[in-house]
């Protein structure tokens, strides 16, 4: 059996909560009022007055990740409230002390991820319809409006749509392990998938404007790993395990999403360690590491799928039987439009942060996990159309 229930893909089985309960309204009001406090610059102040509370009290995974949402956007918007002239070197004791629990239950840094930015930042305007672009808003924001609230739903919208490849996924090993007409209608299932999944994305110029991503959205998401600005790392307040040493972790990043990942193990689409002048190439490694970022769940799942598929390849099995032309033209439909999401993935880029004016707080040659994204989107791109058949 390769999975388990992920009737929603990887968003959360039951939709994210709001709030947490009564004991933690400090932290309640605080999210609900952070937007105004940010932007009048007083956010950090009010930091200074919280209580420091105790994560003991919450009950579940729904209440710990409502909890690390909250206090990754305020860890996140007391570092970065002054981010045109200078970072904040640290996180105060409120925030960081909390932070740093809630982390360790979810075996996650305490720093903001995909997984508390999108994954479970997100209701239903109405319950009883899907969670689909029109009915979804957000839990949390830094500064509001409407191109950042659009620029993270499309996210949403695309986890939510990539449930069906989960399906499809567990069809496919069963077509290369037992009957192979299994696979053909997986075959044909995911490319219609990420077909979907690559309309959805192309809609997030609809409204989100890239000058206002540049500088109202992306400033805040940056992190404390490859952040020039923040080179020496950030410091915790508090938190006696760190010793009061700054730590160094990955800024929010898409590459924190398990889609793609899985599409990739599934396709049998490989990249190397190396880049074509001969040099060694860290993307490999950065792309294990972000697995450290994603709920563990998500995790394990890109590990067993791996396990199962290096024994049971799909692109193997399209191999072996490619004179059966249907299965090399599915095969190659899914490779064409995971490159296709990996193309508009590489133009949003350009167009959103690349061709955006330099300001040295907010690098255009530095992506917000840390690393030189361009070189690395490239990279993936033509990694990935090398495997047409």
């Amino acid at each position: 059996m390769l999975l388990w229930d992920l009737s929603q893909g990887f968003l959360p089985y039951r939709d994210p909560i709001e709030k947490l309960p009564e004991k933690f309204n400090a932290w309640n009001q605080l999210g609900e009022e952070a937007p105004k406090l940010l932007a009048a610059g007083e956010f950090g102040k009010r930091v200074k007055n919280l209580p420091i509370l105790d994560v003991d009290w919450l009950e579940g995974d729904e209440e710990l990740e409502c909890a690390m949402r909250k206090l990754s956007f305020f860890g996140h918007s007391e570092v970065f409230e002054s981010w045109q002239t200078t970072p904040k070197q640290s996180v105060s004791v409120p925030i960081a002390i909390p932070w740093y629990k809630v982390a360790k239950k979810l075996e996650r840094p305490p720093i903001l991820s995909y997984a508390s930015y999108a994954l479970y930042n997100w209701r239903r305007l109405n319950k009883k319809s899907q969670v689909s672009l029109g009915n979804i808003a957000l839990l949390q924001n830094f500064l509001g409006g409407l191109d950042e609230e659009w620029f993270i739903l499309v996210h949403v919208a695309i986890e939510a749509q990539a449930c069906d490849l989960f399906e499809n996924i567990s069809l496919a090993y069963d077509g290369v392990v037992l009957d192979i007409e299994l696979l053909e209608t997986a075959l044909a299932h995911s490319a219609h998938s990420i077909g979907e999944i690559n309309h959805i994305l192309s809609r997030m110029t609809e409204s989100c404007d890239p000058y206002i991503y540049y500088h109202r959205v992306r400033p805040y998401i940056h992190g404390w790993k490859g952040n020039p600005r923040l080179a020496s790392g950030i410091i915790y307040e508090g938190v006696a395990e760190l010793d009061g040493k700054p730590q160094q972790w990955r800024g929010e990043t898409g590459a924190q999403s398990s889609i793609i990942p899985s599409l990739d193990v599934f396709l049998g689409i490989e990249h190397a360690d190396k880049l074509p002048d001969g040099s060694p190439d860290i993307l490999k490694t950065y792309l294990l590491e972000m697995r450290g970022y994603m709920p563990r769940e998500h995790a394990q799942f890109l590990a067993n799928i791996e396990k199962s598929f290096s024994l049971h390849s799909v692109r193997k099995c399209v191999f072996l039987n490619k004179h059966r032309k249907i299965f090399v033209d599915l095969y190659n439909q899914c490779v064409n439009k995971v490159a296709q999401f990996r193309a508009k993935h590489l133009d949003y880029a350009a167009s959103y942060i690349q061709k955006q004016s330099q300001v040295g707080a907010n690098p255009t040659d530095t992506g917000t996990g840390g690393t030189p994204f361009m070189k690395y989107l490239k990279k993936h791109l033509d990694e990935t159309r090398a495997h047409i058949i």
